[in-house]
């Protein structure tokens, strides 16, 4: 599959990505591992990041528990800034200049989110993680994503899962899934292909934004899918009969 070159791309990491090979909180090694990758491809792309917080509290199971989905919710968002401080830390390790901007103020440890600080940043050369969600309950980090995404006028979305791209079918349940090279956005929001929830997809749909799903697991597979190789699926409008999109 061909897929177009992207300068300013924003990649949504999942706090399960953090994980490693434990059950819940943050691996080092991982983290320092992913960290890496992200290094190697930061010198010719424009890069900001989204981080999930399920590897330490998802404010959907804490609601399915009995708890207010409100604070759930809001639990979940400081999970995300505890996730991008790590990612943070791991970055500049390795020299990396980087930023963390919350979409919950607390200047103590990061900045709030400014989109024109963010940009400039940016322009930098500069890595922006942004934590806290969209600071509003009862929407995802995939959410996130996309909001951010569109804000910061990148490319494309990348989002790195511990698959290698969008299945007609859960391949982890079902033996001879089908994976896509490529899938308009109205079939999966249409078959419901669970590849980031509706409202994501469609804010990506809306602005033209292509969403990448690769396996960030596999080491080296950031650059390679970046470099238009790898293996990965793209979610993209559909092309008019004029080649267009």
């Amino acid at each position: 599959m061909t897929r177009p070159r992207f300068n300013r791309i924003l990649l949504k990491l999942s706090g399960e990505v953090l994980m490693g090979g434990r059950q819940f909180g943050i691996e080092p090694d991982t983290v320092a591992r992913v960290a890496e990758e992200i290094s190697g491809v930061a010198r010719e792309h424009e890069l900001c990041i989204v981080v999930g917080g399920g590897n330490i509290f998802r404010g959907l199971a804490g609601s399915a528990k009995g708890m207010e989905r409100t604070s759930a919710d809001y639990m979940g968002m400081l999970a995300t800034v505890m996730n991008a401080l790590a990612v943070q830390s791991a970055l500049e390790q390795i020299g990396v200049d980087t930023r963390v901007q919350s979409a919950i103020p607390m200047p103590t440890v990061c900045e709030p989110f400014i989109r024109r600080r963010a940009e400039r940043h940016m322009e930098k050369g500069r890595i922006v993680i942004f934590a806290g969600g969209t600071g509003n309950p009862y929407f995802t980090t995939d959410s996130a994503a996309a909001l951010r995404a569109a804000e910061m006028g990148c490319d494309a979305l990348f989002k790195g899962t511990s698959v290698d791209g969008v299945y007609d079918a859960d391949p982890k349940k079902v033996e001879g899934a089908t994976r896509y090279d490529s899938v308009s956005f109205n079939r999966v929001l249409s078959d419901d292909l669970r590849v980031m929830d509706a409202s994501a997809v469609a804010l990506c749909r809306d602005n033209n934004i292509p969403i990448v799903v690769f396996n960030i697991r596999e080491r080296g597979n950031l650059a390679r899918v970046l470099g238009g190789e790898g293996i990965a699926t793209i979610v993209r409008n559909e092309e008019k009969t004029d080649g267009s999109l």
